[in-house]
């Protein structure tokens, strides 16, 4: 074939040649067919080849379908086999010379780039949201291209750069082996990212298995619950290539959890539950790193790359179909140096543009401060996200925070408020058939109007039975649909709403289904507020021991996520105590072992504590 033929014709020639060789019996296997178009076809001239292709089959094919004599019949016949054979492999090697086509960009992207903006054009291209996102393999051959330039034309920062991605591999390699064996060794414990500090849970598992001093440093930090701010302030000897190679590894380890969560999908304990904490916890931690390495004396692009590649991970995030739309604070989501962490993504976040994502993560900072206990912050989210969302065509997301809406005003008693958002979004979910905010719909209008009945301190059971009604409604389809999140909220809804009503045992039941319910989802939030609930409902009925027990955990919850709502608990304790007197330490030593069942030695012993912290703030 003639360099000098136009492209086209160059390929319907080489077609033709493939062919002609094949009929003749030179060729014999469907390898050799990939390589000759490996060797031929020239990145990123697959669409003027795939043209050609077409034209020849199609021709092929049309003499197949006219031909009469059965000769001329079968050859034609062969011709066409061969040609569907150079298909097939076409699509092999479109893959590879996409491959090299996406590296040789990201290759050019990078040495082009200012040394100041070398960072930010690495993880663009190596970015997971990306049509083409970059395999290890990939990153590897990246990295060696760029350290035969660095090496061609003297560049030590394209050197550096190399040098951190091929380290960054390197820590993954070591730790892929031992990703989740942490969980097989604290079985008997809590199970997420906490653990007994520098002894239990993944980071102090993962520091073990590292040589290289930034990830192992930084991996004993989170061990002991230290704060990651502090961490990145005081790292002022730290270089690009340094950064690089623990961006990697941090990257490659929540990829690597999340891959693994989302096979157990039938694992209560872990499935999706545990990959959203993961998804959390990686962002958080990128954030507070960004935070750290804002300072004086630090280059900017270490600031602004963490920053990055947290908007990477939140955006992948938002992308997954178990975004947690209407969750709260999920249980493996905890620990004191991620308490308040939420707060970390907000101001990255304004700088983002308005999009899908941002929609949605917006969603998920509203009802964290919901529980957080800040009303205002949680309404402002809220309806940027709603506003948003609107503009994307995102329906889900609108109806989800028509919901939040709803309930953040519940909380702030404005029901006629909460009222009107509930009843847009039922009637939006059930227009555009979205069934999971049809459930929560019915359960936000059902629990509005039972908040505004008592408001009005209304209690003939009547004035409630069409709240109810909608509760038990948003309770069946929640059901049908295997929703738990629905569920435990509709549980709860209606156990207030018969809390109210006075019938205090038939609440009881309600807030046991919300608690065992809320704990399958992961929902921190949820299992608190039924607690504490729960306590009082027991209260009601005179069940002083068991309001105790109940009480007691709920505070300790909703503490850990810093909810202001563990007062509430908190006040019931301190009239039971003084109540009760020393009856009230015996019950609640005699409680010991069912508590630490659920929090631990720990926890158990921090509840006086906090019943201590409460009557100084009274």
């Amino acid at each position: 074939m003639s360099d000098s033929l136009p492209l086209r014709e160059k390929y319907l020639a080489l077609i033709d040649e493939i062919v002609q060789t094949t009929l003749k019996g030179k060729i014999s296997s469907v390898e050799q067919v990939y390589q000759i178009l490996l060797r031929n076809i020239t990145p990123g001239t697959g669409e003027v080849f795939e043209l050609a292709l077409s034209d020849r089959l199609n021709e092929a094919t049309q003499q197949a379908d006219a031909e009469k004599d059965e000769l001329k019949k079968a050859k034609v016949s062969r011709t066409l086999r061969a040609i569907k054979t150079i298909q097939s492999q076409w699509v092999r090697a479109a893959e590879q010379n996409k491959a090299a086509e996406i590296i040789s960009s990201a290759v050019k992207d990078i040495t082009t780039a200012s040394a100041d903006e070398r960072i930010q054009t690495l993880l663009r291209v190596t970015d997971p949201n990306r049509k083409y996102p970059l395999s290890s393999q990939q990153i590897q051959h990246l990295a060696r291209v760029l350290q035969q330039n660095g090496e061609t034309f003297n560049e030590t920062s394209l050197q550096e750069l190399a040098n951190g991605i091929t380290r960054g591999i390197s820590s993954w390699q070591r730790l892929q082996d031992h990703l989740v064996s942490w969980m097989y060794e604290q079985s008997q414990g809590p199970f997420g990212f906490d653990g007994v500090p520098g002894q239990r849970g993944p980071w102090a598992s993962w520091e073990k298995k590292l040589n290289n001093p930034l990830p192992k440093a930084l991996f004993y930090t989170l061990s002991f619950d230290q704060s990651v701010v502090e961490f990145a302030a005081n790292q002022k000897a730290v270089t690009p290539g340094d950064w690089v190679e623990l961006a990697l590894t941090l990257q490659f380890l929540q990829r690597g959890l999340v891959n693994w969560f989302d096979q157990q999908a039938y694992n209560v304990k872990a499935g999706s539950k545990l990959s959203i904490s993961t998804y959390l916890t990686f962002a958080v931690i990128w954030s507070q790193l960004a935070s750290g390495f804002n300072q004086d004396g630090f280059n900017p692009d270490l600031t602004n790359g963490c920053s990055q590649v947290m908007l990477q991970v939140l955006r992948t995030f938002a992308q997954r179909a178990y975004f947690p739309l209407y969750g709260g604070i999920f249980a493996s989501f905890s620990g004191s140096y991620l308490r308040n962490a939420l707060d970390y993504l907000d101001e990255p976040l304004r700088n983002v543009d308005g999009t899908q994502e941002k929609a949605r993560i917006l969603t998920l900072l509203g009802y964290s401060q919901r529980a957080l206990g800040q009303y205002e912050r949680s309404l402002d989210f809220h309806q940027q996200a709603l506003d948003i969302s609107r503009i994307a065509g995102d329906k889900p997301c609108e109806i989800a925070n028509l919901n939040h809406l709803s309930r953040t005003y519940v909380v702030i008693k404005n029901y006629t408020e909460a009222i009107n958002y509930s009843q847009r979004a039922v009637i939006l979910s059930r227009q555009t058939g979205d069934r999971t905010g049809e459930a929560n719909a019915l359960a936000s209008l059902g629990y509005s109007e039972v908040m505004q009945a008592q408001q009005l301190e209304i209690i003939e059971s009547e004035t409630y039975e069409s709240a109810i009604s909608y509760l038990q409604q948003g309770l069946k389809l929640s059901e049908q649909l295997g929703d738990r999140q629905s569920q435990a909220l509709c549980f709860t809804s209606l156990g207030i709403a018969h809390l109210v009503m006075q019938q205090a045992q038939t609440a009881v039941k309600y807030f046991e289904e919300g608690f065992g319910t809320a704990q399958v989802s992961g929902d921190l939030y949820l299992q608190g507020l039924n607690l504490s609930h729960l306590a009082e409902a027991y209260y009601n009925l005179l069940n002083l021991e068991k309001a105790i027990y109940t009480a007691s955990l709920g505070m300790y919850l909703l503490n850990q996520i810093a909810s202001q709502e563990w007062r509430k608990p908190a006040g019931l304790l301190t009239v039971l105590k003084g109540q009760m007197g020393d009856a009230f330490n015996t019950s609640f030593q005699q409680h010991r072992p069912r508590i630490i069942s659920v929090i631990g030695v720990d926890g158990y012993d921090y509840i006086p504590q906090l019943l201590e912290e409460y009557k100084q703030e009274m």
